[in-house]
């Protein structure tokens, strides 16, 4: 009975950990618009310029070294070897102790630099706040990776949650008093950003809290008897499998990271005023929350397909690893599709609904299709972890990066913040592509079929076209554009609702999904329903 309860908690887990995962993300998307109301565009861009940091500790503290430190765990208690397993949460400690010290010290000294580089000095004492966050990743990626190393994912999923509520909480109260008292929008932007501190504290907390309850001697009682051998095996594993993973998680970050690090910049040296240039980036960051609640879908499905796919048994019968292959790239892009494109038909009303007005609304329109290339480079980058393929994913979004920054040089200066969008998909096309040659050549077959293109583009097309007569219809017959905010959320969430029905009538009368495709995506069970009735 063992391995079945053992095979449960697995599944159990698994589950919490993605319901845990879309909440957060959903959190973390919802949050700018009140904020972006708040602060208004200038602190907007103001925040948006030091959250990448952020993002790379919660990349750190989430992604990459709790599953190694998990994986390593998990061997050793199988192996009988409890003394080598506590060993190596105090070694994992202190290798995370000595890498977050670094982070921390480069990012409080180096402050004032990186901001210069940026064309903003004042951005300093906010990259001094961030930093903080670096000396309390390490207690909070050890204690994760304990726990998930006993297939016990209670404790990371309720750390994630309670982080992201308090964080959110944070910030916005903050960002309220001190608009109220009337400080500098650099203070706000710093209450923001102490957000992250306050999260990061209480993940740390709830932590400990569950590792207080749960363990009955200390790890730390025991002398060391590691060998140097398993020392090297497990910092190498830290150091590269870790931090591969690490870098795979960050994508959407590192283009953020490098919108960041030069777009402003870019936009004063092409003869943009400094005020004209806080204001179009963030302008352009209004596209960060639309983008982050676009990929939900394909983040949970890469958290579904990637235990399923490392699955021994599954390894084992080819057929099935292939079919589970192709039905993930497939879901991605039919999810990623219908996101890009139907946002992409409703971005004025939506522009409105969520951030007062419709400036930028062309810019925010190509923006939205980083949600089918990342939706797709996601679940890509997943079937190749699954498959032992953890180093390539992370090199190819690194070369990305810098391509990115590249790419902002050569458009900015021509195109402006639509030069930063033109840039940013040009890099996330190129990264798709390779990770989609990658995949084909270790499988061997064709991943997506005529037919499957033929029907997604059908249906997208189909639902662009109705969208654009009903936004047209409605406005002439209502004037929504001059009855404000309310009038544009109705526009904007009713075409939603006429949008989906539409795509969802095509993709499924087209017949490219299985049922136990559909099964796996959103409201699965109630989509089956719409399927042409069988003879």
């Amino acid at each position: 009975m063992k391995p079945e309860f053992e095979s449960k908690q697995l599944v159990k887990g698994a589950f919490l950990l993605t319901i845990a995962a879309l909440i957060i993300k959903i959190l973390s998307a919802i949050y700018r618009v009140p904020f972006q109301n708040i602060a208004g565009d200038i602190g907007f861009y103001i925040y948006q310029q030091v959250y990448p940091y952020y993002g790379a500790a919660v990349a750190l503290s989430t992604y990459g070294f709790p599953v190694v430190i998990s994986k390593l765990y998990a061997e050793m208690i199988s192996a009988n070897d409890r003394d080598g397993a506590n060993q190596l949460l105090i070694i994992s400690f202190f290798f995370l102790l000595m890498l977050g010290l670094v982070c921390f010290f480069g990012l409080y000294a180096g402050a004032g630099l990186l901001s210069g580089l940026m064309g903003d000095s004042n951005l300093a004492p906010l990259f001094k706040v961030i930093s903080l966050v670096f000396l309390i990743f390490p207690f909070i990626s050890v204690l994760r990776g304990y726990f998930q190393g006993k297939n016990d994912i209670v404790p990371t999923a309720v750390s994630q949650i309670g982080e992201q509520t308090v964080r959110v909480a944070t910030i916005l109260i903050l960002a309220s008093i001190f608009m109220a008292k009337d400080y500098s929008l650099y203070v706000v932007g710093a209450g923001a950003a102490f957000g992250s501190v306050t999260g990061a504290l209480i993940a740390a907390f709830i932590l400990w809290l569950f590792f207080r309850k749960k363990i009955k001697t200390s790890v730390f009682s025991k002398a060391f008897r590691v060998t140097r051998s398993q020392t090297v095996r497990m910092i190498k594993a830290l150091s590269i499998e870790g931090t591969a993973i690490c870098i795979t998680g960050m994508l959407l970050i590192l283009i953020q990271l490098a919108d960041s690090f030069n777009l402003y910049s870019l936009l004063i040296d092409s003869g943009t005023g400094q005020e004209k240039a806080k204001v179009l980036k963030g302008i352009y960051d209004r596209g960060q929350p639309l983008i982050q609640l676009g990929t939900v879908a394909a983040t949970s499905l890469s958290l579904t397909i990637v235990p399923m796919i490392s699955s021994e048994k599954l390894k084992a019968n080819k057929d099935l690893l292939l079919e589970n292959i192709k039905s993930a790239i497939q879901i991605s892009v039919i999810i990623g599709t219908a996101a890009s494109v139907g946002l992409w038909s409703i971005i004025e009303p939506t522009n409105k609904m969520l951030f007062e007005n419709t400036e930028g609304s062309n810019v925010l329109a190509v923006l939205s299709f980083i949600i089918l290339l990342s939706s797709v480079i996601i679940t890509l980058s997943g079937i190749l972890q699954g498959m032992g393929y953890t180093l390539f994913p992370a090199l190819i979004i690194l070369a990305g990066f810098a391509l990115k920054i590249l790419g902002n040089l050569f458009l900015v200066p021509s195109f402006s913040i639509m030069g930063a969008a033109m840039a940013s998909i040009v890099t996330l096309a190129i990264i798709m592509i390779l990770l989609m040659v990658k995949v084909w050549m270790i499988i061997g077959t064709r991943l997506l079929s005529t037919r499957m293109f033929f029907v997604v583009w059908l249906a997208a097309g189909g639902m662009a076209l109705i969208l654009h007569v009903y936004i047209t219809i409605s406005e002439r017959l209502f004037f929504i554009s001059e009855l404000g905010r309310a009038a544009s959320a109705i526009q904007a969430v009713s075409a939603v609702g006429i949008g989906g029905l539409v795509y969802l009538w095509i993709i499924l009368r087209g017949h490219i999904l299985k049922e136990e495709d559909i099964a796996m995506l959103p409201f699965g069970s109630k989509l089956l329903l719409l399927l042409p009735k069988k003879d």
